[in-house]
């Protein structure tokens, strides 16, 4: 059962937004619902009005079965150590004399895909717990949420040369084992992540219907497809359907272009979300984004997406 809903797309096209408002309805609706941010960046504290920097042990709670979490990169480090760092320390401090806190840092910011990874694995175990019959996760911008579906060939990459390498340490037998080891785990949960990734989550991109942003959407489609993933829907953001001057007419008919070339690569599976004449912040403001992007412009379906 897909119990995780992703939004991903090129930075500032509303992909937070969407999480924040898909969230709402989820939890309006009675399921006990959780949107997590996995950007270095993240808004979705701006978005819903929680000026508390609260904690990353608990998800603030921010109405009635809605939660919210926001992981940065303290908290993949944190993650990486607890799985890995003291087997893999116990090697290291064998043959190079650094602190155990400059060997975390060290590893966790040198090798590549650790980051993605580790976002991805926390997303997989929020999902499997108990309390949460949703999860709406809120990526960071494209480029880095396409090294999501890297992983494989990004481990691969890591592990190649770590028997070779590992076997050459001046260490004890014992210590090899246990790094081998770290080696295997390491690789079971990669494939445990991208069973994840291809079975349990839905994928929706969010764009705005301009030349650049059709362009790299059509790139995004591409890439999720060679890795046998699914876009489920493409919410095209700020369209204007209101034009009461020369200028948004104008602007209005350069947008219809570009939907209808969206409409070519995705099928039905296009949603169209309005332009507002204000910022959306607020619970308040982002319900009006819901009931756009569930109403009855959707055919009256309860669950769009």
């Amino acid at each position: 059962m897909k119990n995780t809903v992703m939004f991903c797309g090129k930075g500032g096209v509303g992909k937070t937004t969407c999480a924040a408002a898909t969230a709402l309805h989820y939890a309006d609706a009675g399921l006990q619902t959780l949107v997590v941010s996995t950007d270095l960046t993240p808004s979705l504290r701006h978005i819903f009005e929680l000026d508390s920097p609260g904690t990353m042990d608990k998800p603030i709670e921010v109405s009635k079965g809605l939660y919210l979490d926001e992981i940065g990169y303290e908290e993949v480090k944190g993650l990486w150590e607890k799985r890995f760092g003291a087997e893999m320390y116990q090697v290291f401090s064998a043959f190079v004399d650094i602190d155990y806190s400059e060997f975390v840092d060290f590893i966790s910011t040198i090798l590549p895909g650790i980051r993605d990874e580790f976002m991805v694995d926390y997303i997989r175990v929020l999902s499997e717990a108990e309390p949460y019959d949703k999860i709406v996760w809120d990526t960071a911008p494209a480029g880095q949420t396409l090294g999501l579906l890297r992983i494989p060939s990004v481990v691969n990459e890591h592990l190649k040369p770590a028997p070779r390498i590992y076997s050459a340490l001046r260490s004890t037998k014992q210590a090899k084992r246990s790094v081998l080891d770290v080696i295997r785990s390491w690789e079971e949960l990669s494939a445990r992540d991208i069973d994840f990734l291809k079975t349990r989550v839905e994928f929706n991109l969010v764009t705005i219907a301009e030349a650049l942003a059709v362009r790299q959407l059509e790139s995004i489609i591409g890439e999720f497809q060679s890795y046998g993933l699914t876009v489920n829907y493409v919410v095209v953001n700020q369209v204007i359907t209101a034009a009461d001057s020369d200028f948004l007419n104008s602007r209005a008919q350069m947008q219809q272009s570009y939907i209808s070339e969206i409409r070519s690569m995705c099928g039905d599976n296009q949603r169209i979300l309005p332009m507002f004449p204000y910022e959306i912040r607020g619970t308040a403001r982002l319900r009006e984004v819901e009931r756009a992007l569930f109403g009855d412009g959707w055919g009256g379906r309860p669950d769009p997406l």
